[in-house]
């Protein structure tokens, strides 16, 4: 307690990371305080939407911390930002325009970021028109005190609105505030259910008496443990030992050559991308089972239940093929072997140049493959969990998408204060940042 005390003291101490604290903290109140306020023509007294939505509804209400459920102007939130950079960067494999930006440097990045923020606009036109027609599924119709072009055009402009708005908040936090703000936004989101879960949990024990307190106490050391193997997940690398050989500067051999370093592989380089792209397929059967054929609408309707065995399994295996496919395109091997030729580095006993690609491209294949069956088990595990009559809310903390999302931007933000602590000669939060050393 008392580390943790001096470590604070020592965050107050330096000016520019205390300001940059505060600034973060602020923009993330007047997200949280702009995610209640309702939409003009929704009676907010009369919203009885649930929050257990599966799928992408859920994924989406997790992200907004509710207020998708709500009618809230941050209905979508920052996730028409978060498509938008996934299209962005699935195209830059195959369109040549985007990929020369990628070489341009700053420049080039911010030309991305550019495009990146008009297709958000363009998916808000979709998104938003698409989420008033739902409200009727999602339980809000008979909070719809206003109907017609008098409800529908205002609140696609507000909730287009509250999509950029979100979306800027994002980037200041990110250019003056600590840690990634798009991240921070949607962390703070998840966040906010996490009391309101788990005090439903609490009540519904009480309520059923026969050791209530005891089985609080195991729930949290169980949640503490999934939490703790989460974030070995997402800090575990694989180092590949990398020799650079001496070079020549002026014509002279300097000494600052021959240095040996580490080139670090994620257990889990894709982070949760494959659990939310396995969760966007997950929709699909949701609306086989609307079809009017009665033996599609019977197999669709045995995927709907995100709490039950085929969706899991199903869900599971998805998220292994997309942990492949998002690591092949986004771990480009073929560059890093060109980097580490170009500045005289080589893996001890592997040539140069194309053998060097590969032998990166089998390491990455070797250890995606654990990485995943991590990832799927603790997407999944929340359905095992709600097995021992826990409630589905709370559940959802156990694993999934909200888990990995909370620990990893939690330890990206630590690791950003750590350096600045670090830089100042201070004690930082961590001993290490640099991740978990995996064999």
């Amino acid at each position: 307690m008392k580390k943790i005390i001096s470590v604070i003291r020592n965050i107050w101490k330096i000016e520019e990371l205390r300001n940059k604290l505060l600034f973060t903290i602020a923009l993330m109140a007047v997200y949280r305080f702009m995610a209640q306020v309702s939409l003009p023509g929704i009676d907010p007294s009369k919203l009885t939407a649930s929050t257990n939505q599966g799928g992408l509804l859920g994924i989406i209400n997790a992200f907004t911390g509710g207020a998708f459920s709500r009618a809230s102007i941050m209905a979508l939130g920052v996730m028409p930002y978060i498509s938008a950079s996934i299209v962005v960067q699935l195209m830059g494999i195959a369109v040549p325009y985007l990929q020369k930006l990628d070489k341009d440097g700053q420049s080039g990045q911010n030309k991305k970021t550019q495009i990146t923020r008009w297709l958000t606009i363009l998916i808000t036109l979709i998104q938003g028109p698409a989420y008033i027609s739902s409200l009727g599924s999602l339980g809000i119709r008979d909070a719809i005190i206003i109907n017609g072009p008098a409800f529908f055009i205002p609140a696609t402009i507000l909730l287009m609105a509250g999509s950029i708005f979100a979306m800027w908040l994002g980037e200041k936090i990110t250019d003056k505030g600590i840690g990634n703000g798009i991240s921070l936004l949607i962390m703070i989101g998840i966040m906010a259910r996490l009391p309101g879960s788990f005090l439903q949990e609490f009540t519904s024990k009480l309520e059923a008496g026969n050791g209530a307190l005891i089985m609080i106490l195991l729930e949290i050391v169980a949640w503490f443990l999934v939490v703790l193997i989460t974030v070995y997940l997402v800090t575990a690398v694989r180092r590949v030992t990398v020799q650079y050989a001496r070079r020549t500067v002026a014509g002279a051999i300097k000494s600052v050559g021959s240095v040996r370093d580490y080139l670090p592989l994620r257990l889990n380089s894709a982070g949760v991308m494959p659990i939310i792209f396995a969760q966007a397929l997950m929709f699909v059967p949701g609306l086989m089972a609307q079809s009017g054929n009665e033996t599609i609408s019977a197999i669709g309707a045995q995927f709907q239940n995100m709490f039950g065995f085929w969706y899991n399994v199903l869900f599971a295996v998805l998220i292994i093929i997309f942990s492949f496919f998002y690591t092949a395109i986004t771990i480009p091997t073929n560059k890093m072997a060109d980097d580490l030729k170009r500045q005289n580095g080589f893996i001890p006993g592997v040539k140069p140049g194309r053998d060097t690609a590969e032998y990166l491209d089998i390491i990455l294949s070797r250890i995606t493959f654990p990485g995943s069956l991590f990832l799927a088990l603790i997407a999944v595990l929340p359905a095992f969990v709600a097995l021992f009559n826990i409630q589905q809310n709370w559940a959802l903390f156990y694993g999934g998408t909200s888990l990995i999302i909370l620990v990893g931007v939690a330890i990206d933000t630590i690791q950003q204060i750590n350096a600045y602590l670090l830089q100042h000669h201070y004690e930082g939060l961590m001993k290490a940042s640099t991740g978990r050393r995996v064999k």
